[in-house]
């Protein structure tokens, strides 16, 4: 039978079922071995999909979910029929996935019905000190992208789909103190020790080199890989990145003392810090931007989460300019090809910046572009079709 000629509450639940049909275990990671993912359906009656692994089943909506999906019915079914529908409709705003993209964007990857060894997955690896969630897509040389401070992979999986079609393996981690990555209580969490935990990522993928992308702090991680590792470092991807401030920083004294540790003390009830946020992001009530809103708070009120979130903000602040070890200092001899992408409207990272950069490195690629501090999601068509020129530029 034709989908449109049915009611809603019947495509959905007949779309529901073909997709759990499609389950795949192996393209989902779910943390503690069991999920309850809300599938709500804007025009009918909702439903869960309860992961117990390495099996899913559908059930009446009931109680409180880990994640949740939303969609009007003929949404789904159209994401039942098309093995790439649901990221597809995701990306067009169909379909709003909160709460934990990790399990919510998991789920769709597993249901893709895809056997292609491109498909995306998502997983969970080891490293020699910590285990590391990540999602990845495509098949060629092996691109890392590294989210900034707050952030998650999430901020990434429009760079998934745009660049896995064109050759790219594209791996996207959660940095640890984030996302659903490890959260150690003792760590410095300052780029040259995130850069050991990246190289440590490419040892546990068997990978020599790859190429990196890097937005805000995790674009500081990777000019570290590239200061201190070049050999592991094929290319650079900059999307804002986080640079050593320029100016006198007058609070520099206060913060060469342990403050991240009231991280673990300090009371964050969900219900207050939440609204705080939103009003504080624009646009944190909708679209993309609710859902990283959603993804940062999953870590911040953690307690481990807030020191690993104080703790980088703290080093990036502190970042010394200049000096034998200092950042521009090094800067100067950083070998791979790189591109810096700016937004001219980024008030964390000013454009003004760009002028530095290009008298540390003469030889580096630079892009403006008409947007704020993630390029990625403000400008992804831009931004993406830059990177893949770049990439694969001999």
């Amino acid at each position: 039978m034709n989908p449109t000629t049915l009611e809603a509450p019947t495509i959905a639940a007949a779309a529901l079922e073909n997709l759990i049909g499609r389950f795949n275990p192996d393209d989902i990671d779910v943390p503690g071995g069991s999920a309850r993912i809300r599938i709500e359906v804007v025009d009918g009656e909702d439903f869960d999909v309860v992961i117990e692994m390495p099996e899913a089943r559908i059930e009446r909506a009931d109680g409180d979910a880990d994640a949740r999906l939303t969609a009007d019915g003929r949404t789904w079914a159209r994401i039942s029929e098309d093995l790439a529908g649901g990221m597809d409709a995701f990306r067009r705003g169909k379909l709003r996935v909160r709460d934990n993209l990790h399990l919510g964007v998991g789920l769709l990857a597993a249901t893709s019905g895809s056997t292609d060894p491109g498909r995306l997955s998502f997983g969970r690896i080891a490293t020699a000190g910590h285990e590391i969630a990540y999602c990845e897509a495509g098949v060629g040389p092996p691109l890392v992208c590294l989210h900034g401070l707050g952030g998650t992979k999430a901020s990434f999986l429009p760079t998934l789909a745009a660049l896995a079609p064109e050759g790219n393996r594209v791996i996207a981690i959660d940095l640890p103190g984030f996302g659903d990555s490890d959260k150690p209580h003792a760590a410095p969490f300052d780029a040259p020790w995130y850069a050991d935990v990246v190289t440590g990522v490419l040892d546990a993928f068997g990978l020599e080199t790859a190429s990196f992308a890097g937005n805000s702090m995790g674009g500081r991680i990777a000019l570290e890989l590239g200061m201190c590792d070049a050999e592991r470092v094929d290319r650079l991807v900059l999307l804002a990145p986080a640079l050593a401030w320029l100016r006198e920083r007058p609070w520099k004294w206060l913060l060469q003392v342990p403050l991240p540790r009231l991280g673990y003390i300090q009371p964050t009830p969900r219900r207050l810090v939440d609204p705080v946020v939103r009003r504080l992001i624009p646009g944190g009530d909708r679209g993309w931007t609710a859902a990283g809103v959603d993804e940062f708070l999953r870590s911040y009120l953690t307690p481990a989460g807030r020191y690993a979130f104080y703790e980088c903000a703290r080093n990036i602040y502190l970042d010394e300019p200049y000096g034998q070890e200092g950042f521009w200092t090094r800067l100067k001899k950083l070998g791979p090809p790189a591109l810096f992408v700016w937004g001219n409207q980024d008030v964390l990272v000013p454009i003004s910046f760009m002028r530095h950069v290009e008298r540390a490195l003469p030889g580096a690629v630079h892009l403006e572009l008409d947007c704020g501090h993630v390029p990625q999601l403000e400008r992804p068509e831009a931004t993406h079709d830059a990177m893949a020129k770049f990439l694969r530029a001999d």
